[in-house]
């Protein structure tokens, strides 16, 4: 069967939304071609099945050859549990109920990293050069709704795929505000994990940590806004447009928290192919990453600030860039 004709349905799956696909592969550029997509509220459905076959029965594309989905959290035997869903996912079920062959879960952000490949020139900004020629790992560390982390291994000839969950790894404080924040949150959260403050939330608690110890001074406008719309969104707005000094603060320690984290990974994952930061959060704080402190602090690493200097630093515009990967993983899988 030729390359072209086959079908894939590819899924990106987070707490707050699932965003569905269906690709097939240009034969004559050999990438991937999106034929539709659709994004959905996971929360207001009660499984993934019931998602995927709204989707599908939305559309008249044909027969699906093969399906892959990114989710939050471990993937074990094709099972997962998100950690931000109230349902639990079972590849071989949705085969068999929505009539696909192969149906594949991956971790959400190992979907990511698979998504690499596939992303253009303009689907990157680069922070950092780093060498001219990087060869070697890779690492992507995503802070959105959660917050997800992947290695990619160079073998010699291409890239593999590793998950974790460093997301859930302990906190590590470099700064005397930030030992502050520490214990502020074991407080209200016992262990205090990455991604209490490496994320969508982590602004939020951030945010609380200023505002409950009197660090900063809440800005009435944005107080009364944060009644109405999520108080992330909020933060962002009113730390952009300067006109909250307490949430530009909140920014500035969520952003040095992420470089000393990407770095931190990078580190482990000896990333000296390049180290890219995904998810939403970054894509609308770009305006803050791209300054020079960010940079400075991903670097600041003492006697191997060397080596993170020669790692290319990448962020990634590209809000498709797993449902990229997981569409490509379903097609490497036909071809094998």
């Amino acid at each position: 069967m030729p390359a072209k004709s086959r079908l894939l349905l590819a899924g990106d799956v987070g707490g707050t939304k699932a965003n569905l696909a269906i690709f097939s592969m240009d034969e004559k550029t050999g990438r991937l071609e999106l034929l539709r997509n659709e994004r959905y509220p996971s929360g207001e459905f009660d499984g993934l099945g019931v998602i995927a076959k709204r989707f599908l029965q939305e559309g008249n594309e044909g027969e699906i050859h093969a399906a892959c989905f990114g989710v939050p959290g471990p993937v074990s035997n094709n099972r997962a549990q998100p950690t931000n869903l109230k349902w639990a996912i079972d590849g071989d079920e949705l085969a068999a109920g929505l009539g696909i062959p192969s149906v594949s879960l991956l971790n959400d952000l190992a979907a990511n990293a698979y998504g690499i490949t596939e992303l253009a020139v303009e689907d990157l900004v680069t922070l950092q050069d780093g060498l001219k020629k990087p060869v070697g790992n890779r690492c992507v560390i995503s802070p959105g709704t959660g917050l997800g982390e992947a290695g990619l291994f160079w073998d010699g000839k291409k890239y593999r795929v590793w998950a974790c969950e460093g997301g859930h790894a302990d906190f590590a404080p470099r700064s005397e505000i930030e030992v502050r924040l520490l214990a502020y949150l074991q407080t209200r959260f016992g262990h205090v994990s990455n991604e209490r403050i490496i994320s969508g939330q982590g602004l939020t608690n951030i945010y609380a940590f200023l505002r409950d110890t009197g660090i900063g001074r809440q800005t009435p406008a944005a107080v009364e806004e944060m009644k109405t719309t999520d108080p992330a969104k909020v933060i962002t707005k009113y730390a952009e447009s300067g006109e909250s000094a307490m949430c530009m603060q909140a920014v500035e320690i969520f952003v040095h928290c992420l470089a000393m984290e990407a770095s931190n990974f990078a580190l482990r994952a000896m990333a000296t192919g390049g180290v890219y930061i995904g998810g939403g959060v970054p894509a609308k704080l770009l305006w803050k990453i791209k300054a020079p402190a960010f940079r400075e602090a991903f670097n600041a690493k003492g006697r191997l600030e060397p080596l993170l200097e020669g790692m290319p630093l990448k962020v990634i515009l590209n809000d498709q860039a797993a449902l990229l990967g997981a569409a490509r993983y379903a097609l490497d899988l036909l071809d094998e």
